[in-house]
């Protein structure tokens, strides 16, 4: 009932930047919050950075003062733009939404994921 799709991941040098979108679509009545989430190879998933519906923001320790969560309430869009690149950075990034579908149910919805790789 209700997608997620990413974008904009891609190989980049150390030092470079990359915008990632999501977009969701389908059955939704309300999005609370959305996020975006990492997993790199051999590790857990962990949060990057989250936003409610009213813009306020969190961040992992990691990237702060490095990348900026925003979104668009009436695209139903969150973006992550991501400066200042490091190697470490490298994963698989997942986009989350917590939704109020039109049948009345409150979930969790994940994207498929976009892979970034920061490499010389």
């Amino acid at each position: 009932q209700v997608q997620l799709v990413e974008s904009g991941g891609d190989l980049v040098p150390p030092g470079g930047s990359l915008r990632l979108s999501c977009a969701a679509s389908g059955s939704i009545f309300s999005i609370y919050a959305m996020g975006w989430y990492r997993q790199a190879p051999g590790k857990q998933r962990e949060v990057v950075a989250a936003i409610t519906h009213i813009g306020s923001t969190n961040y992992a320790d990691s990237v702060k003062g490095r990348f900026t969560i925003s979104r668009d309430n009436a695209k139903n869009t969150v973006y992550l733009q991501m400066n200042s690149l490091k190697p470490e950075d490298t994963a698989v990034y997942y986009c989350n939404a917590d939704v109020l579908t039109t049948t009345g149910r409150r979930d969790h919805y994940w994207g498929q994921g976009t892979q970034v790789t920061v490499s010389s």
